[in-house]
Parts: C-alpha cells; structure tokens; sequence
C-alpha cells in the first residue's frame, strides 16, 4: 500500500486518479493551492468547496482515497485571511477536514509571515496537523524564516515540512519536524531522493509527488518505491516511508 502524502487534485484529471491507483498508490492527500490571482476571499472559499466536496467523489470513481488538506497558500495570502480562517476553524471542529495545508512562505513577505502565523496558531490551538510548503527560490533562507515562525507558533510534532532537499536537509533535520520529499520534474529526482533516505534514514519522512498545474508526474511515488524493492532495500523499511509514516503522522 501506497501514500501521497501531497497533491492538488483539482488539477489533474480523471485519467492520472486512475493510473496512480493502478500503480499501487491507494491514499493521497490532495492541498489547497490557487495559482491565479484571487478576487476576493470568497474565491478561495469556493475553491475550498471543490477540493473537500467534489474531488474526492471524482478519485473515488476510480479506487483513489483523497484525504483533504485545506489552508492558504502563500500565493494566496493577499486577501483578506479572516473569512477563511474562520471557515478552516468551523471546517475542524466538525471533523469536515483534520488537514491545514499548504500553507507556509514563497516570496516570504509580511502579509505572507501573518497568514502563516495565524494558520500555525489556529492549528496548534485545534491540534490539528499542518503541511507546510517550502518554495523553489530562496529555499535556504526562507526555511530559516519558517522554522523560526513554526517553533514560535506551533508544537513541531503537528507538522510535516515538505519539499525538502539536499541543500537543506542538514538545516532541519536535528528537529521534531516530520520531513516532505517532493519527487517531482524540477524539483527532486528518485534518485536524490534515495540519497537522502540512505544518509538520513526512513523514519523521519514522507514521499509526495505534489502534482499539480506544473510539470508532474502522477507516478513518480510508485516509481520509487519499485525502485527501492529492485535495489533490495528492507521492505519494512519501504513500508514506512510510503504508508507507515503517513499513517501515524496524519492518524489516516
């Protein structure tokens, strides 16, 4: 059994739903994530809408478990955030998500640090489990930022830091973070990705394809993991970082 532990749904059509669960991919968890420019809070509340109501049904069609991840993104913080932290809060207290994300920095401005502060606040608050996005640009320095918001904000056990490489790897791996490896086109091949696993172990991490609008692949999860049983990796080992650890983190 299979876990992708980030993706955006709303995105990719029926056809890749299908392929994944083929391929062995039976859960993932699908994040908010707008890429236009947002009119108004009431847009990403629609969007919201589409991601917990409509994409599960569309997956399910096809064998494909969505959890829901609903948060703002840093691209979407330049809205008025109050709406929407409310509904996140309303959506929790009544078990309709158990999800904050993605939420984090990108282009790390104030308005974006007060939108990640408060979403780290309300999930604290709620115990509420948080992926946290690190961007392509800048990654060292924003990750700086993050961690420094997140220990200030938030219990690190609630959160998963994800798209992380091997050019930061070393800046927050000593920490009680949950870790995200993104194996995706222009971001982390499998084979870096194996890397980071030989050197750092399997009990830290996560594995996430994060398809979306960009360039993806909708199998690059199962692609490692085969790619793991070939080269004879422990398969307990394979287990935890592509099921047991999604499980236990996120209580799926």
């Amino acid at each position: 059994m299979i876990i992708d532990t980030h993706m955006h749904a709303d995105a990719r059509s029926s056809e890749d739903f299908e392929t994944m669960y083929n391929s062995g991919v039976d859960t993932a968890i699908t994040c908010a994530y707008y890429p236009y420019k947002l009119r108004s809070s009431e847009c990403l509340l629609n969007h919201f809408d589409r991601i917990r109501k409509y994409d599960p049904k569309r997956a399910a069609e096809y064998g494909l478990k969505l959890e829901v991840a609903l948060g703002i993104h840093p691209v979407n913080s330049k809205i008025d955030y109050k709406p929407i932290i409310k509904e996140l809060e309303e959506l929790i207290i009544n078990k309709k998500i158990k999800i904050i994300g993605e939420i984090g920095l990108d282009q790390n401005t104030p308005q974006e640090q007060e939108v990640f502060k408060k979403q780290l606040q309300l999930a604290d608050q709620l115990k509420t489990k948080v992926i946290i996005h690190t961007p392509r640009k800048n990654k060292t320095e924003v990750l700086k930022d993050i961690k420094k918001i997140a220990d200030e904000n938030i219990n690190p056990k609630l959160v998963v830091i994800d798209h992380i490489n091997q050019n930061v790897i070393e800046d927050i791996i000593d920490t009680d973070y949950t870790l995200g490896l993104t194996i995706q086109p222009q971001k982390m091949s499998t084979d870096e990705c194996i890397s980071i696993l030989d050197e750092y172990g399997f009990d830290k991490f996560l594995l996430n394809s994060d398809i979306s609008n960009k360039p993806s692949n909708p199998l690059s999860v199962p692609e490692t993991v085969r790619t793991l049983k070939r080269l004879n990796y422990n398969k307990k080992d394979i287990n935890k970082v592509s099921y047991k650890n999604a499980v236990e983190f996120f209580n799926l």
